[in-house]
C-alpha cells in the first residue's frame, strides 16, 4: 500500500469476489483498443480461468481509495532458448480517471516482482502499433522493442479446419 497525496493506493493479487471488477475492467480495456466485439467472457468463464480446477491466469487489482481502478492480468509461459518458464503479460489497463497517479507502473512493478519471486526469467507483452502512450511507457521502463517479432493466431473456422486435419492423420 502507498499513499499518493490524500489517496490510498493498494495493488494485491485478485480474489474470486473480484471476478465482476475483472470481466468489467477486460471491456473496459477491449472498448479502449476498438475490440469490444470481440468480447465473449463471461463471470463463470473469468472465474474458472482464475479460480477454477485449473487455473489459467491470474490477476492484480488496483486500487485507489477502495475503489476498482485498474488490473494486470497474466499467465506463465516458456522459453525454450532459456529452459525456464516467464510470464506472458495479456492485459495492463488503468480506468482513464485513475491515469497519472502512477498505477501502471505499479502494476507492472507487482508482475516483476511475482516472474522473479518465482525465479521465472522473462516477463513479456504485446501493445497495439497506434498505442503510443503505452509504448512511451514501456519505453521509458526500459522494456525492449521486439520489432522483428509478429504476432499471428488462428481462430474460430480456421483453428477448427486446422484442428481437423489431426482426424484426418
Amino acid at each position: 500500500m502507498t499513499d499518493n497525496g490524500d489517496r490510498k493506493i493498494t495493488i494485491r493479487s485478485a480474489t474470486e469476489a473480484d471476478v465482476a471488477s475483472v470481466l468489467q475492467f477486460i471491456q473496459e480495456l477491449a472498448d479502449y483498443e476498438k475490440l469490444g466485439h470481440e468480447v465473449i467472457a463471461d463471470e463463470a468463464r473469468i472465474r474458472d480461468s482464475l479460480f477454477g480446477e485449473n487455473p489459467g491466469a491470474e490477476a492484480c487489482i488496483a486500487f485507489v481509495d477502495d475503489q476498482p481502478a485498474g488490473f494486470a492480468l497474466f499467465y506463465e509461459n516458456f522459453s525454450t532458448f532459456i529452459g525456464r518458464k516467464g510470464i506472458h503479460l495479456e492485459d495492463l489497463f488503468v480506468r482513464p480517471e485513475f491515469r497519472g497517479l502512477g498505477l501502471g507502473r505499479k502494476l507492472l512493478v507487482k508482475v516483476a516482482a511475482i516472474t522473479r519471486s518465482r525465479e521465472y526469467q522473462r516477463l513479456t507483452w504485446q501493445v497495439l502499433d497506434w498505442n503510443e502512450p503505452a509504448r512511451q511507457f514501456y519505453f521509458g521502463l526500459k522494456a525492449t522493442h521486439l520489432a522483428a517479432w509478429q504476432s499471428f493466431r488462428v481462430t474460430g473456422d480456421a483453428l477448427a479446419s486446422l484442428a481437423a486435419e489431426a482426424e484426418r492423420e
